[in-house]
């Protein structure tokens, strides 16, 4: 178990998606691809996003997605999502993404971006998201 201080820096957010990827994930070097990074996070911040649009979203934008550290294969995917703002009709999700070795508990960030979605309705429409 790893000894957390005042100093480690931990995850921002809620986690949203755990996942641990395989072989088949992997890129030409032998870690995880990006792309695959990419992809989860989207996942997840689109599930943080239309909960908070309460219906269907679309991702409209991505904001420097910026990577710290590779991923190694066994190393589990720890996603974390926070609302950053909502406007009209759009919600700003943060998503920062931790590896975490499974055998010593050790979280090392990987990835963070601010991923913007816009509500849309059954049509492809534009609409509002609700107040809270």
């Amino acid at each position: 178990m790893t000894d957390y201080t005042e100093d480690t820096p931990l995850p921002n957010g809620r986690l949203t998606l755990r996942l641990i990827p395989t072989q088949a994930d992997t890129n030409a070097s032998g870690d995880i691809s990006g792309g695959w990074v990419l992809s989860k996070m989207d996942c997840a911040a689109e599930d943080t996003a239309r909960m908070i649009a309460q219906g269907r979203v679309t991702m409209v934008a991505s904001e420097n997605a910026t990577f710290l550290s590779p991923v190694k294969t066994g190393h589990a995917i720890c996603i974390y999502t926070k609302v950053k703002e909502i406007g009209k009709s759009s919600v700003h999700v943060n998503v920062e993404v931790w590896s975490q070795n499974t055998y010593y508990d050790e979280l090392t960030k990987v990835c963070d971006s601010t991923f913007v979605y816009v509500a849309i309705d059954e049509a492809g429409r534009i609409r509002m998201v609700p107040e809270e």
